[in-house]
């Protein structure tokens, strides 16, 4: 018998649950992260807040803009701190290492935008005495979790004589917040015999935002005049503006402790910035490294990572470049080549926690459990791992015996039964640099939800597991 549980012990695993392990003084450290990080969440909810946010905080730990380095003709030396603003929707900041660029740096690339409705370029109009404003869906989103939400609207309108005008309208305890409305039960008999994915359209999702009439018995859509005269009188703005704005529509309120033992956090947009607080908070202890470390927090993911402030764009090599001209006296492209191609990465983001509510789509052996530390992910992709980086055994013992040594509580996971769906993130775009890439960061539940749930032992083993792979 005794030889039999030693051999149990040897040759079984069981991922940990990250509170049974914790010390009392760490225990304190989960809690203090967690503040921290719905701060971050309640200041951050576009892709803009975050980024500017970022910048913020870098600013305040020392980082200094690439642009000033480069004007000023700087020369970075090992424990320098810099950051890169790309048109204010995605960033990159770097503690210069030790060693040169072309041995390669320790990159953690997470992503800022999250799933989201956007105003469309003419959104206004008024139908039945009610003013409502036309949405545009942004990623993946399940429609009818949007409808009967206080919703609040974020964003910036470029006025016709070019000022910039930010707009956050529904988080402040004395702003108005806006709708989007539902059938009730007693008139839904069709709605309710629809698919889930039909019963809400993409064209259903109209915001209300006013029913008082502008007082001229003479004009039209007197509510929709109503509503643009507001916005004038106290932002300047007409109805052509609406063609140069981004105004997106999240989800209104804090970040919030969820469960009796405040263990949780629940909150709109963790997808992914539970990833980008996370990598944030550890490059900021990054002091001296022996390889350059990194953090990337891009844009455009939840659509495929296009456009010009998404991961395909250049930025993230252009600004490396530009370090590489900055710090080598004979600059080459070889060398960017190099110094991308030797790289490791850690893809961050979020994954699928396994959910006792809907067991029959996950996989119980190879699901994220929530509260059992970072997650690794070998391969997300769908189905036939399309789509995926699947990282190489060689990288995943490198990283896995980091997190060990450093006493990160970590576990395996992958989103899902094989043939139920999928899903992918930036490994496979930094990995066509030659870079090493493995998906890792904090599982939820909910995920793309407008309130998603973490756990803050996971938040904080995620910060945890970023910070050794940076001084490794």
């Amino acid at each position: 018998m005794a030889k039999g549980k030693e051999l149990q012990k040897n040759l079984t695993h069981k991922w940990e649950n990250v509170w049974e392990v914790l010390e009392e003084d760490e225990q304190k450290k989960v809690f203090e992260v967690g503040e921290g990080y719905k701060e971050f969440l309640d200041k951050g909810k576009t892709e803009r807040e975050a980024a500017k946010e970022i910048i913020r905080i870098a600013e305040q730990n020392g980082y200094i803009s690439i642009d000033e380095v480069i004007d000023k003709k700087i020369k970075p030396t090992p424990g320098m701190k810099i950051y890169a603003n790309n048109k204010g929707k995605s960033i990159a900041l770097f503690v210069i290492g030790k060693e040169k660029f072309e041995k390669g740096m320790h990159i953690v690339g997470s992503h800022i935008d999250a799933p989201r409705l956007d105003l469309k370029q003419f959104p206004l109009y008024e139908d039945s005495g009610l003013a409502l404003c036309k949405t545009h869906y942004y990623g993946g989103i399940k429609k009818y979790q949007w409808v009967t939400l206080p919703l609040a609207l974020h964003g910036v309108i470029i006025r016709e004589d070019g000022e910039k005008i930010d707009i956050n309208i529904g988080e402040d305890e004395k702003d108005p917040v806006f709708f989007i409305t539902d059938l009730l039960p007693h008139l839904a008999k069709d709605q309710m015999q629809k698919k889930m994915d039909e019963g809400i359209t993409g064209e259903g999702l109209n915001l209300l935002v006013g029913s008082i009439p502008y007082k001229d018995e003479e004009i039209d859509e007197k509510v929709k005049l109503n509503v643009l005269n507001i916005l004038h009188e106290k932002y300047g703005i007409k109805e052509e503006d609406f063609t140069s704005a981004e105004l997106e529509v999240v989800p209104a309120g804090k970040a919030k402790d969820v469960g009796i033992d405040r263990s949780m956090v629940g909150a709109y947009g963790q997808d992914d910035r539970a990833c980008a607080y996370t990598s944030l908070r550890a490059i900021l202890d990054v002091e001296n490294p022996n390889k350059t470390a990194a953090a990337l927090f891009v844009d455009k993911e939840e659509i495929g990572s296009v456009g010009n402030t998404g991961m395909e764009s250049r930025f993230f090599e252009n600004v490396v470049s530009e370090l590489i001209a900055l710090t080598e006296d004979n600059y080459s492209e070889l060398i960017v080549k190099r110094a991308l191609a030797n790289s490791w990465v850690l893809s961050a983001d979020t994954f699928g926690g396994f959910d006792p509510n809907y067991p029959d789509v996950l996989d119980k052996l190879n699901s994220p459990y929530i509260g059992k530390g970072v997650t690794l992910v070998k391969y997300t992709g769908a189905r036939g791992k399309s789509g995926s980086n699947d990282a190489n055994s060689e990288y995943l013992f490198k990283i896995r015996s980091i997190f060990n040594e450093n006493d990160v509580v970590w576990q395996m996971g992958e989103l899902g039964k094989v043939d139920q769906g999928g899903g992918g993130t930036i490994a496979y775009i930094l990995a066509n640099y030659g870079m090493e890439v493995v998906d890792c960061g904090v599982p939820l539940l909910s995920v793309h939800a407008p309130f998603e749930i973490s756990s803050k032992a996971d938040i904080y083993m995620t910060y945890k597991g970023y910070n050794a792979f940076y001084n490794a």
